[in-house]
């Protein structure tokens, strides 16, 4: 299979984990037997939809780091869905959020309106701020390269110094909207069970941060691609790694895929500890991450000294209210 004609495969096999998490969810609490079952096979399925889309994030989206993560995946999915068969009813949680994240981002990656909106909103704000720094490329219609966006207007063309060349043309696309972050972070924080005030306290930090983090993330890209600030010594050794044939690609590949990529790490790790100060009980899918990963049971919450009033799987603190 082409790596760039795999979404055909991934975008059905979404909505069938969407209703297998959701139904999972769903059956969770008249039927507990069941839904390990439900919420098992769609952990093994959720397994290789990851799979399949490690060449995708490598060859097409240009990202090393989502493709180590969709490669990692594999096993961890695959380890969790035993899990859950086996009785660890605390990975319950990190299904809802499943869930919850693909009913958020499902409806914009295969709606092409919904796509359309969000693609576009993006492109113009980053246009705006694009154009606030003092840079003016030309905004057009997607063309038909990209057929999934053919005709949005989020297409910024940068002229380059040679006469011979075509022009730079970046394109804001799904992965540009940042909504996967977003949808992470509500589903985490929709899935536990918490009161609603810090839930939506946590929600209402976290998301306009996220927002405003990724215009200016597009907009570098944006600006690093169209103006070439990464082109250097080391453009051959970058093209190989890639699979890439156009030295112009060089400065996007290292300002997306490199930087980009990196510094989103570490603001999400920042935005996901003040998520979890607001909302301790999110620290059960942490400790289910822990226990995958190490073997060991651990609980995070009292090793921080952090005491929420319910997690799901433990016993509530009777002696802490909501504050």
């Amino acid at each position: 299979m082409v790596p760039g004609d795999v979404l055909a495969v991934t975008d059905p096999l979404a909505w069938v984990l969407l209703g297998l998490f959701g139904g999972g969810a769903l059956a969770e609490r008249r039927s507990p037997g069941l839904a390990r079952y439900v919420v098992g096979a769609a952990w093994a399925l959720f397994a290789a939809f990851w799979l399949l889309l490690v060449p995708f994030f490598f060859y097409v989206q240009n990202s090393i780091l989502e493709a180590v993560l969709a490669l990692v995946g594999v096993p961890a999915c695959l380890y969790a869905g035993y899990l859950v068969v086996d009785g660890r009813d605390s990975l319950f949680v990190l299904s809802r959020a499943v869930a919850v994240m693909g009913l958020i981002y499902l409806p914009a990656e295969t709606f092409t309106p919904v796509r359309r909106l969000l693609v576009e909103h993006v492109a113009a704000q980053t246009h705006l701020l694009m154009d606030t720094l003092g840079y003016d490329p030309t905004l057009r219609p997607i063309g038909p390269a990209r057929p999934a966006y053919e005709g949005f207007l989020a297409a910024f063309h940068f002229e380059t110094a040679d006469p011979d060349h075509a022009g730079i043309v970046y394109n804001i696309v799904m992965a540009c909207t940042a909504l996967g972050s977003m949808a992470i972070f509500a589903g985490c924080i929709a899935a536990v069970r918490a009161p609603w005030r810090r839930k939506l306290q946590a929600l209402g930090v976290a998301i306009p941060i996220i927002y405003v983090l990724n215009i200016v993330r597009t907009t570098f890209i944006g600006l690093a691609f169209g103006r070439q600030w990464f082109d250097g010594w080391y453009t051959p050794y970058v093209l190989a790694i890639y699979g890439e044939s156009d030295p112009y690609m060089v400065s996007h590949v290292v300002a997306e895929g490199v930087l980009s990529q990196l510094l989103s790490v570490v603001a999400l790790v920042a935005i996901a500890w003040y998520v979890i100060r607001v909302l301790p009980e999110l620290l059960v899918i942490v400790d289910d991450v822990a226990y995958m990963a190490t073997g060991e049971d651990r609980d995070t919450a009292a090793e921080l000294g952090l005491l929420p009033d319910e997690v799901d799987g433990r016993h509530p603190d009777p002696s802490r209210a909501d504050d």
